[in-house]
């Protein structure tokens, strides 16, 4: 699969939840594509591993930021601008999963995700829309999930904040769609991250394994050049994942009693 330099080279990226994963794995592969990219986590130690794993390391900006905290990412913005001088595109990618019956799930913990899946991704998308709607350009990449189409045991809140974001982001896209900024959502199935490892629990403690689907899903590597093409291609939204998660997403679709009667038999750990 090629993607040529021309769509990436030079371009001013900014990409959230980079510190490992997809978000490492897309930092990686932008930088080889000629891009300028800012990498945003929490952790700084990580980001600057990341940082120098990229072929110009030169051209990769650093500035951690918590989704969590939200209300003032406004700020963040500003100095993400002020870094290479302009963003051409920004990449919502950081987020936290769940592995906890619904049942035993405290609400404190459904909050936490919401903030950050949810609330964090759209305070940012929000502080920067301004600037993309005076350059009247601008694209905005949101991963979700597979489970933000189809919600599956075990990730009731996860599933909830990732179908929020494809309500929001929808509604957004028909809203800028005069400003010539676009939205493209990516929804991955099972990815090889650590996305089990660091799922919240029913009490918000982390889940601390490698769930056994998650670990023979797909690579970061393959995961990052599939949604490159996709974001170049300003596609609306695309579904990267196994043949299975992607059958499902149809099969939801047009048999909505069918995939009902699939999940509850599903192994989804």
């Amino acid at each position: 699969m090629t993607i040529h330099k021309m769509n990436f080279n030079n371009k001013i990226i900014w990409v959230t939840g980079a510190s490992s994963g997809i978000g490492k794995a897309l930092a990686i592969a932008l930088s080889e594509q000629g891009a300028k990219v800012i990498i945003s986590s929490r952790n700084v130690e990580k980001l600057e591993e990341v940082k120098n794993l990229c072929v110009s390391p030169n051209k990769v900006k650093i500035l951690t930021l918590d989704l969590d905290d939200y209300l003032k990412l406004d700020k963040i913005v500003g100095k993400a601008i002020q870094l290479f001088g302009e963003i051409d595109i920004l990449i919502n990618n950081g987020g936290i999963s769940q592995r906890s019956l619904a049942i035993d799930t405290d609400i404190e913990v459904d909050t936490r995700i919401f903030k950050t899946n949810y609330f964090g991704t759209v305070a940012l998308t929000k502080a920067i829309l301004p600037y993309f709607s005076a350059r009247k350009k601008g694209h905005f990449v949101v991963v979700t999930s597979v489970v933000g189409k189809i919600g599956t045991p075990l990730r009731s809140s996860y599933a909830a904040s990732k179908h929020a974001l494809h309500g929001f982001f929808d509604s957004l896209r028909a809203e800028i769609y005069n400003d010539n900024i676009s939205v493209t959502l990516i929804c991955p199935g099972f990815v090889n991250t650590n996305v089990s490892v660091n799922a919240l629990t029913g009490d918000g403690s982390k889940q601390n394994t490698l769930d056994k689907a998650t670990a023979n899903g797909l690579s970061t590597d393959y995961f990052a050049k599939r949604m490159l093409k996709a974001i170049a291609g300003k596609k609306q939204e695309v579904v990267i994942g196994g043949k299975l998660e992607v059958f499902a997403v149809y099969v939801k679709r047009f048999f909505p009693r069918i995939i009902a009667k699939m999940i509850r038999k599903v192994d989804v750990t």
